[in-house]
C-alpha cells in the first residue's frame, strides 16, 4: 500500500543537478539530493525498511537528518511526530545530536545514552543501541508515536541485539527472544538504515531487517569526483605468519588475543614505526589501528622511543580524557594517535592525512571503516590527500586477509603475480594512488630482525630485488636468467650470441598467448658500434604457446640445443659463477649515467617514487645484476615504466571484471536476501 504521508518538497525539487540550499539552510551535494530522491521514491512505492550505502566522509548524518525533515506525519497516526536515531557509540550520539541542532535549530533534540536520559517526547532522540537494550530505557519510545527510525552504521542491524530493539517498531522484524509480542500499530514506521559498508562478514542476512538498498555510492567514485580526498597507498609486505592465528567461528575474524601474539612484537612494532618514518613522517595527523590494548600501549611506546609524540585512546579511556585527546588530535597538537576499536566507526576528524592499519583483518567492513577515517576533505588544514599504510603477510599463508587490493576487486595472489594494483590505481584518475611493496627476508614462523625495509616497484629497471630480474616469479618457471622488461616482455641474453625475446601474441589464429623469437648476433657490440652497423641479424621465430610457462620452457630448450650447446649453456643460469663476480667498470659507468638521468626525472616528475638503487648500490653491483639491468634498459623497460597507459586500461578492465564477480562483497542497489 502507498505511504500515508507526503514529503514537504515536491519531487521536482529533488532533481536539481547542482547543489541546492533548502529552506532550513541545509546545503546538499548533488549525490545527497539523489539519495533523498531514491529514499522518497522507495517509501512512496510501499517499501517499509530501506538501506542507503554511502562511504565514510560522504555526509550520511546530514542526509538522514534532511530526510527526516522531509517526512510528514502519517495521516492515520497524528501523534506519530517523533523520530529516533540509533547509533553505536557515545561519539556518534553526540555528533548526530549536534548536527541535528545545527541544521534544524527549532527541533527539540535529546540524547539517550548512559547518564543522559531523554524524555522520549522530543522531536528527535539520538540513542545508543547499548542503552536501548535496557527495557526501561526502550519503553519510553512508544512505537505509536514514532514517525521514523534511523539506524546509523546499519550493517550491525542484523545482529540479535539490534533486532531486539527494531522489532518494537516493526512486526516484520523478528525478535530473537521467544515469547516476544510484536506491537500492534495503525501506521507503518519507516526503518531507514545508513552505512558505509552495507554487508556483513559473519554471514548474517541484512535482509532480515531491510527489504532493499535504494542508494549506493562507491568510495572510488567519490574520490574520482573529488567529494573525498585522494589516496596514496603503501602495502608493507612483512613476514607476518598468520597461519596459527585462531579465527572466530561466528564472525570469521581473527581472535584479537591470538592475533596480538603475532603482530604485537618488538620487530613488528619497529617495522610500523620505521615505515612511518620512511613514508609518513611529513604527515600532520596519523591515525593508527591496533589489535588490543596491549598492542596500543607497546606500539605507542615504540613511537615515543623514536622521538614521535604519539598518544593513545581505547575503550577504557575515561570519556573526558578521550574527548580531550580527540579534540587535541583534531587541532593538530600532536601528530600520531594510536587506538583500538574506538575510532573505527563514526570518528569525524577530517584533518587525518595518514591511516596506518597495523592489525590484519579478514573483515572487508572493518578495513573499509578504518581507511575511511582519512578520506574526508579538509582544505582548511592544508590536507591534499591521505596516505594509507597496511601490513600483509609476504608469504600469503592465510586466505581471506583484507588489504587495499581486495577493495579494488583484486585477488591478492593476482596482484602479487601480475603487479596490477599500482596500474589499476593510476588508471582510476584522479585517484592517483601510489603502491609500494615492502618485503622482508622469509623465515619459518617468526619475524626475523630486519636489516632494512625496501619499497619495491618491479617495473623499475633499477630495482635490485631478485637480481634485478624485474619479476619475482620468473624463477618459478626457469633456472635461467630471464628478465622482464615490462608489458609481459621477457628477454634471455645468450652470452654474446644474441638474445631470445618472449612477448604477448596479438590476434594469433592458433589461440597462442605468447610467441618467442631469437635474434642472433652478427658482430660484437663494440665492433658494430665502431662500424655503425647493427650487431644483430634478422629475428627468427622459435615457437608460440598458450601459456608463459610453456613458452619459457620451450625457449630454454632451444637455447641449450641450438645456441649454447653443452657446458656453455650453464652460463645462462642465474647461479652461474660469473654472475657473482664484481661488475665491470664499463657496466657501472653505463648504469651510473642512466641512473643519474632517471633519478633526476623521478625527483621532478613522479613524486613519491623511490629510486630503486642508490649510487652506493650501483658501485657494488655483481656482474649478473648489472647485466640484467642493462638488458632491461636496452629493451625498453624504462620507457614502458613511464608509459603504460594501454596496460593500465587493460588492468582496470580486469579489475572491474573481478569486482563484478565478487557480488557478495560489494553493495548494489536492489532487494536484500532474507
Amino acid at each position: 500500500m502507498p505511504w500515508p504521508w507526503t514529503p514537504f518538497l515536491p519531487a521536482g525539487a529533488l532533481r536539481l543537478y547542482s547543489t541546492v540550499v533548502h529552506k532550513a539552510g541545509v546545503v546538499l551535494r548533488p549525490y545527497q539530493e539523489s539519495c533523498l530522491e531514491a529514499c522518497l521514491d522507495a517509501l512512496d512505492g510501499g517499501s517499509t525498511r530501506i538501506g542507503v550505502s554511502l562511504p565514510t566522509g560522504s555526509g550520511k548524518t546530514t542526509v538522514f537528518i534532511s530526510l527526516l525533515s522531509l517526512l510528514r506525519n502519517p495521516e492515520h497516526a497524528p501523534n506519530a511526530t517523533r523520530s529516533l536515531v540509533i547509533v553505536n557509540s557515545v561519539e556518534l550520539a553526540q555528533q548526530t545530536a549536534t548536527q541535528a541542532k545545527r541544521l534544524f535549530p527549532h527541533w527539540s533534540v535529546e540524547i539517550e545514552q548512559g547518564k543522559h536520559c531523554a524524555s522520549g517526547a522530543a522531536d528527535l532522540t539520538v540513542a545508543t543501541f547499548q542503552t536501548l537494550l535496557r527495557s526501561q530505557r526502550l519503553e519510553k519510545f512508544r512505537a505509536q508515536c514514532m514517525r521514523a527510525v534511523i539506524v546509523d552504521e546499519a550493517h550491525h542491524a542484523a545482529a540479535p541485539s539490534y533486532r531486539r530493539i527494531l522489532s518494537h517498531f516493526d512486526p516484520n522484524i523478528k525478535n530473537p527472544d521467544e515469547g516476544f509480542e510484536p506491537p500492534v500499530l495503525n501506521h507503518r514506521i519507516p526503518i531507514l538504515g545508513f552505512s558505509a559498508t552495507f554487508s556483513r562478514h559473519d554471514g548474517l542476512a541484512l535482509g532480515s531487517v531491510f527489504e532493499r538498498i535504494v542508494y549506493h555510492r562507491d568510495f572510488l567514485e567519490m574520490i574520482k569526483e573529488q567529494w573525498l580526498c585522494n589516496v596514496r597507498f603503501t602495502t608493507v609486505r612483512a613476514n607476518i605468519d598468520l597461519s596459527n592465528v585462531t579465527i572466530n567461528s561466528r564472525s570469521g575474524e581473527f581472535n584479537a588475543t591470538s592475533l596480538a601474539h603475532v603482530v604485537n612484537t618488538e620487530v613488528a612494532n619497529q617495522l610500523v614505526v620505521r615505515t612511518y618514518l620512511d613514508k609518513a613522517v611529513d604527515r600532520k595527523s596519523t591515525l593508527v589501528f591496533c589489535v588490543n590494548l596491549a598492542h596500543v600501549a607497546k606500539l605507542t611506546a615504540t613511537f615515543r622511543e623514536a622521538g614521535i609524540d604519539a598518544r593513545y585512546v581505547h575503550a577504557g579511556t575515561p570519556a573526558a580524557e578521550r574527548k580531550a585527546l580527540v579534540e587535541g588530535f583534531r587541532a593538530g597538537t600532536f601528530p600520531v594517535l594510536v587506538n583500538c576499536a574506538v575510532l573505527t566507526e563514526g570518528a569525524d576528524i577530517p584533518n587525518i592525512d595518514c591511516v596506518i592499519v597495523a592489525r590484519p583483518t579478514r573483515s572487508r567492513n572493518v578495513f573499509a571503516q578504518m581507511i575511511g577515517r582519512g578520506m574526508r576533505l579538509s582544505p582548511g588544514t592544508g590536507k591534499e590527500d591521505c596516505r594509507v599504510i597496511d601490513f600483509v603477510d609476504s608469504e600469503e599463508r592465510v586466505a581471506g586477509v583484507i588489504s587495499f587490493p581486495t577493495l579494488l576487486g583484486l585477488d591478492p595472489s593476482e596482484f602479487n603475480e601480475e603487479e596490477t594494483l599500482d596500474n589499476v590505481a593510476e588508471c582510476l584518475e584522479p585517484l592517483k594512488q601510489h603502491l609500494d611493496e615492502v618485503e622482508s627476508p622469509p623465515s619459518a614462523g617468526t619475524i626475523p630482525e630486519p636489516k632494512s625495509v625496501t619499497y619495491i616497484d618491479y617495473d623499475d629497471p633499477f630495482v635490485l630485488a631478485d637480481q634485478a630480474s624485474g619479476d619475482p616469479n620468473i624463477r618459478k618457471l626457469s633456472q635461467n636468467a630471464w628478465v622482464r622488461c615490462g608489458e609481459d616482455i621477457y628477454i634471455l641474453e645468450c652470452l654474446g650470441k644474441g638474445y631470445i625475446r618472449v612477448e604477448p601474441a596479438k590476434d594469433a589464429e592458433d589461440g597462442a598467448k605468447f610467441h618467442a623469437q631469437y635474434t642472433p648476433a652478427t658482430l660484437p657490440t663494440g665492433t658494430a658500434y665502431m662500424l655503425k652497423i647493427s650487431p644483430f641479424r634478422r629475428s627468427q621465430k622459435i615457437l608460440s604457446a598458450k601459456t608463459l610457462a610453456d613458452t619459457i620452457r620451450g625457449c630454454d630448450t632451444y637455447a641449450e640445443k641450438k645456441i649454447l650447446k653443452g657446458s656453455m649453456a650453464r652460463g645462462l643460469l642465474r647461479t652461474a659463477k660469473w654472475r657473482w663476480e664484481p661488475a665491470t667498470d664499463a657496466q657501472k659507468q653505463f648504469l651510473m649515467k642512466r641512473w643519474k638521468a632517471r633519478a633526476a626525472f623521478n625527483l621532478n616528475g613522479v613524486p613519491g617514487k623511490e629510486p630503486g638503487a642508490s649510487e652506493k648500490d650501483l658501485r657494488s653491483l655483481k656482474k649478473g645484476e648489472a647485466a640484467n639491468m642493462i638488458t632491461r634498459l636496452k629493451h625498453g623497460a624504462q620507457a614502458r615504466h613511464e608509459k603504460r597507459q594501454k596496460a593500465l586500461a587493460k588492468a582496470a578492465l580486469s579489475a572491474e571484471k573481478e569486482m563484478r564477480g565478487r557480488a557478495r562483497q560489494h553493495v548494489k542497489v536492489g532487494p536484500l536476501p532474507a
